[in-house]
């Protein structure tokens, strides 16, 4: 099984590691009997390889898509055998294959509460090219020195035979880290010829009998596998073929087998250790109290160090028999002799349900998942079950805390507290969409801080609170509605001030602290590739009369979010983008001034270029968010390359023209402005620019400044309330000097017209790539540009000048072209060059389908890519989804399903729609790189529905991708976005909402790039 706790490097202890299916050997030794090799065969028959997802995070248990190894127990009802750590404590989805490569669907039908085993069931009648066998699981038949085999599968392709001897039987459980652990058991450990193992395989003996399950090895190198004994599967399992339930008691106390030397150490008095071994001849320790949980049935009665003789006046020092009587007296009262520092002990307990203790259900709200703490996570810090707060399993949306994305346990929401999961459903039911709560918060690890937040309540994007609870019947989790969302509270005005900087020097500069305002923004879904789902900076006031601010890109990448403009750290209002500039990284905000009674002040913006040399005020915001002043000055006015992104194309700058300043505050804040130290006004906009990804996985991120001059001429026409229909060439240009043109052929009076009208810049432009997806006739990679409209072009803003003339008073609709000279094979020439209208360039619409977050090819994708294989693109996909398991991967294009093109998203969405639920299909998908390759994916509805985002105001954005008319809601209209769902078209039309099992919780606890 592939998951977190795999690795050693994980927090594994003592070198232990839950068995990975793909690291097991393929070792079938040809030494091997011909007893041996004829067991082998009729084994294999009846293991099989389990395809499966963990859909949902879950207690211990991370979203996750992996491979794992069963054995069939009964042929005619349909049972398999495996780990609990494969069938997951939360939601499973998944599939077996046999060994003659027969599938069928599995589900579950029961999972240990603490031992690490689990029942999946298949429908035995799907399977009808291979006679059905069954393994008998005989833990009678598991003694040292016993010759064993451990039989998987991997990838459902691959025998895989891991050779062995047992050495032990009584090894206690091995610890995991913070992950799921077995514990209250014994273990059986085998000397193996190879390290690795395959999580849920059968260890069988000579006779083919299943003596043991394969459960985790070491992991450092060592030649060592532990598998637990099958006295409670095979309990469970008669139970369950007779159709009953399987009783688990608890006195919530973890024991550990010590040896007897311990416990002499610990009090064991001669007399007990002399009746124990001469009744025990074989045994070699003691069960001693490890963890009492706090307020459990055992506490104050038991302590941690207590050695345990008698239950119910029977000598006892195995945990078969302590399960065996606890599992049997569920609500009755046992009597335990315990020996603590040389005395005796008798006290009486009530044994408790270990089911009623262990979560089958959690609430998805705001984004995030909850469910009251479980047994595994009290056990392992010692903490009572209840009245710690409920757990957060889904650390995302509203709820995405720093630091962690789980063990965290919320105490209060809104002040009042939350205990439990009734009482979190109770608080949340009565908190109005878009309302600032106070939320109080500990983290497992670190118990003794509470920590305090302010929350963002979301219910537009994820809107409905749902329920969702285990059924054993089915092997499903039901989903029910709770709540609907309760309308936002109307926002009224409030009163504050900004902070003063009387001590600091340069007045008029410092006085722009009112022209700053803060700016959150969360990003419930990853579109562009963008890597985060909260981000936090500082936007310039622009227009204070009528609400505008301008902010850079690297913070809001696109307008599907939620926007919270804090002005003088005080008031806080929503914003709403209006402009969005597709090469220099600038977003225009509003918001509605009558609701900020402070003395926000309006920046005034230099008209006049700042320039190499001259002396600067450097006001900006640190890493702190605070604000800091110093004077500097300006190193540099160029056109700089904020480098792409090789591995997930992203939005970033380019053709621009930045200012770098002599000043080592530069690098260390990421919002701020350049003012004129006499004037007051703003020259340039200290912005962050989002650049590449490290190879280490970090994003790379640049400060520089944005000229002032650049973008009044956009702010001037947002002002008049006009949008602006701006338009650019579709090319990344980048400056070459008067040699290098020389040899590309530019004449020599160019260079001197050059050199003569910019003497400060001797520099042209070459093209240095050109969009995916233009008309042929204009740009080519390599072409020098001289100029656009009869001016020459030596600066980045020149051409920028150009493209706004040729856009002032032409419809949106109408070609608009620009005549060039340029050179081109060493010829000079003259071409018209189409523009590209900038509203064409923004995501407007995007698919969750699978898992996957898929949407048209994003500017950044045509900006690195030759040419668009599709217009439909996976930006993101999901942990634990169908797309992460069958290998849809970010970047790759969608070109077909079942054979029909889909060159868009609504051709993708009638095709797709016409698969019935459960069923596999065909895609054929297209790598980054030009790869090829056909994918088969089987739906998944019930954990995820197929859901459309659509901008409202866009055209066709009234209907769905199939036509039909769809209701926007006002909540929507809030968000400037609708939704629509789709469903197969056996199971009836869509719906107007999202359902927020999956598809509306795409938070980034649950996203990958």
């Amino acid at each position: 099984m592939d998951v977190d706790y795999d690795s050693a490097g994980g927090g594994v202890e003592d070198g232990d590691s839950v068995a990975s299916g793909e690291s097991m050997a393929h070792v079938i030794s040809a030494g091997d009997s011909a007893e041996w090799q004829a067991t082998i065969e009729k084994v294999v028959r009846n293991v099989v390889s389990i395809h499966f997802c963990q859909t949902h995070s879950f207690d211990t248990d991370p979203a996750v898509s992996s491979e794992a190894t069963g054995f069939v127990v009964d042929s005619e009802k349909g049972y398999i055998l495996t780990n609990r750590h494969v069938v997951g404590a939360g939601p499973f989805w998944g599939y077996c294959i046999f060994d003659n490569h027969e599938e069928c669907d599995v589900y579950p039908v029961y999972r240990d509460p603490v031992h690490d085993f689990g029942i999946l069931r298949f429908n035995p009648k799907e399977i009808r090219w291979m006679p059905l066998g069954e393994l008998k699981l005989r833990p009678d038949l598991a003694r040292v020195g016993s010759e064993i085999r451990v039989v998987g599968n991997d990838a459902g392709e691959k025998l895989s035979i891991l050779s062995g001897v047992i050495s032990r039987l009584d090894r206690n459980a091995p610890e995991y880290g913070e992950g799921y652990s077995d514990f209250n058991t014994n273990y059986i450990q085998a000397a193996a010829a190879a390290s690795g193992g395959s999580s849920g395989s059968p260890v069988v003996n000579i006779d083919g009998h299943a003596v043991a399950l394969q459960a985790g090895g070491r992991s450092d190198g060592a030649a060592t596998d532990y598998f637990l004994p099958l006295d409670r599967p095979l309990r469970a399992l008669e139970r369950i073929q007779k159709g009953e339930p399987v009783p688990r008691g608890t006195i919530q106390t973890q024991w550990l087998l010590k040896p007897f030397d311990e416990c002499r150490r610990l009090g064991l008095t001669s007399n007990w250790e002399d009746l124990v071994r001469k009744s025990f001849p074989k045994e070699t320790g003691m069960l001693v109290a490890e963890v009492v949980l706090p307020k459990g049935p055992a506490d104050k009665k038991i302590e941690e160090g207590d050695i345990l003789i008698k239950v119910n006046d029977e000598l006892l020092t195995q945990f078969v028999k302590l399960d065996d009587i606890l599992d049997s007296s569920v609500g009755n009262k046992i009597k335990l002799l315990v020996q603590r520092g040389g005395q005796d002990l008798e006290v009486e307990l009530q044994v408790g349900d270990l089911h009623a203790i262990t979560p089958d259900r959690f609430v998805s709200v705001c984004g995030a998942s909850f469910h009251d703490l479980s047994y595994q996570q009290a056990r392992l810090y010692s903490i009572p079950l209840s009245g710690n707060g409920v757990f957060v399993c889904e650390s995302a949306g509203s709820f995405r805390f720093e630091g962690s994305e789980s063990g965290w346990l919320v105490q209060t929401v809104d002040n009042k507290p939350t205990g439990s999961l009734e009482e979190f459903i109770e608080v949340m039911k009565g908190i109005p969409d878009r309302a600032q709560v106070v939320v109080t918060c500990k983290h497992l690890r670190d118990l003794h801080s509470l920590n305090t937040t302010i929350s963002h309540i979301d219910r537009h994007w994820s809107r409905k609170m749902r329920l969702a609870v285990r059924n054993d019947e089915t092997g499903l989790w039901d989903f029910s509605d709770i709540a609907d969302p309760i309308p936002p509270v109307p926002p009224v005005p409030r009163k504050a001030n900004f902070v003063r900087m009387d001590s600091a020097k340069y007045p008029k500069a410092v006085d722009i602290v009112r022209s700053f305002v803060r700016v959150s923004v969360d990003l419930p879904i990853k579109l562009d590739g963008f890597p985060r789902a909260k981000k936090i900076g500082f936007g310039l006031v622009i227009d204070a009369d009528k609400g505008l601010v301008i902010i850079s890109r690297a913070h809001v990448p696109y307008d599907l979010c939620d926007i919270r403009l804090t002005f003088a750290d005080s008031i806080i209002v929503e914003g709403k983008v209006v402009f969005m500039h597709p090469t220099q990284n600038y977003v225009v905000v509003k918001y509605d001034p009558s609701l900020v009674k402070a003395p926000v002040k309006s920046a005034k913006l230099s008209t006049r270029r700042i320039e190499q040399g001259q002396d600067t005020i450097f006001f900006a915001y640190n890493q702190n968010l605070r604000p800091i002043v110093a004077k500097t000055t300006v190193t540099d006015v160029t056109t700089v390359a904020i480098p792409a992104s090789a591995s997930t194309p992203r939005y970033r700058a380019i053709n621009i023209e930045c200012v770098t300043v002599d000043t080592g505050l530069a690098s260390h804040c990421g919002s701020g402005v350049l003012v004129n130290p006499d004037t007051g006004e703003v020259e340039s906009i200290w912005m962050t620019f989002l650049g590449e990804r490290s190879h280490s996985g970090k994003d790379i991120d640049y400060h520089l400044g944005l000229p002032a001059p650049g973008f009044i001429p956009i702010i001037d026409e947002i002002r008049r309330g006009e949008t602006p229909a701006l338009r650019i060439l579709a090319v990344e240009i980048q400056p070459v000097g008067m040699a290098q043109v020389r040899i590309m052929g530019v004449a020599e009076d160019v260079i001197e017209r050059i050199e003569r009208e910019d003497p400060e810049r001797h520099q042209v432009f070459m093209v240095r790539k050109v969009d995916s997806g233009q008309a042929v006739g204009g740009l080519a990679e390599g072409d020098i540009i001289l100029t656009l409209d009869g001016k020459l072009i030596t600066r980045a803003h020149h051409m920028d000048a150009v493209l706004h003339a040729a856009s002032l008073g032409k419809p949106p609709g109408e070609p608009v072209t620009v005549a060039a000279v340029i050179v081109r094979h060493r010829q000079q020439m003259r071409i018209e060059i189409p523009t590209v209208p900038t509203a064409d360039l923004e995501t407007g619409r995007a698919l969750v389908f699978a898992g996957a977050v898929l949407h048209a090819p994003h500017h950044a994708v045509r900006q690195q890519i030759a040419r668009l294989h599709s217009g439909v693109y996976i930006s993101a996909r999901t942990r634990g989804s169908p797309a992460y398991a069958y290998g849809l991967a970010p970047t790759n294009f969608i070109t077909h399903v079942n054979g029909a093109p889909t060159p868009d998203l609504p051709a993708f969405v009638a095709q797709v729609k016409r698969v019935p639920d459960n069923r596999y299909f065909r895609l054929r998908v297209v790598t980054f790189d030009n790869v090829p390759w056909v994918a088969t994916v089987k739906k998944c509805e019930h954990y995820f529905p197929t859901a459309e985002f659509v901008k409202v105001g866009r055209e066709g954005a009234g209907e769905g991708t199939d036509g039909e008319e769809e209701v926007v809601d006002e909540v929507d209209r809030r968000v400037g976005w609708k939704r629509i769902v789709h469903e197969s078209e056996e199971g009836g039309a869509g719906g107007d909402d999202v359902l927020d099992n999956k598809a509306a919780d795409v938070g980034d606890g649950v996203m990958e790039e």
